[in-house]
């Protein structure tokens, strides 16, 4: 095997993996590095109509990629809504997701929504999709996160940053300090502006 077959299996084998890929981002990142290296193979054996093509793609996804990188820090791109605890679209999204919620927060339990006053729920919304569901246990100034919840799609855009940071929603629901369940999986509010109290992430809105 020579280095031009090494080259063109390697670039397929890439494109392949980004098309297996849940995130918007990681999927145009991988399939512009597979078409690239599809190029390259093409030039070298002088494939001149798999040169156009991969050169086509490489352009298209360096496209998405700019873009959805200057997505990923502009707070337009995303909005917060509040929802009731019996509302039938939330109940859809949690049931469709269900697996992976339990995955990063075992202690969520959908059952007990709206058990209390301060139970207190969002949905984060890009355009017509929804990115992802934070609900909250209010009480006076301080709300407990009981859940924070990001749709697969949408990790790479760190929405997390909107939502705590510019989103207003906080301070709509009086509160100034957030602290974190103890079991959520890898948490990620030490990029937000959160620190790390014992086991848990608290913020001082």
């Amino acid at each position: 095997m020579d280095i031009w077959d090494i080259a063109g299996w390697a670039g397929a084998t890439i494109v392949v993996v980004s098309l297996l890929q849940h995130r918007v981002l990681r999927f145009r990142v991988l399939n512009l590095v597979g078409c690239a290296v599809l190029l390259v193979f093409a030039v070298g054996l002088e494939i001149w109509p798999l040169v156009g093509l991969n050169a086509l793609f490489v352009l298209v996804n360096a496209w998405f990629v700019v873009r959805l990188v200057q997505e990923m820090n502009d707070s337009a791109a995303f909005e917060v809504f509040p929802v009731q605890h019996d509302d039938s679209y939330l109940a859809h999204v949690l049931d469709v997701h269900a697996a992976d919620i339990a995955r990063f927060q075992p202690d969520f339990d959908p059952s007990t929504l709206g058990q209390t006053s301060g139970c207190t729920i969002f949905l984060v919304q890009k355009a017509d999709e929804t990115v992802g569901v934070v609900v909250l246990e209010i009480q006076g100034d301080t709300a407990e996160v009981r859940l924070d919840y990001v749709t697969p799609k949408y990790r790479d855009f760190a929405p997390g940053e909107f939502v705590w940071r510019r989103s207003g929603m906080l301070a709509t629901k009086g509160v100034r300090h957030v602290i974190t369940s103890p079991r959520m999986v890898n948490a990620y509010y030490g990029n937000v502006g959160f620190r790390r109290e014992g086991e848990s992430w608290v913020l001082d809105a």
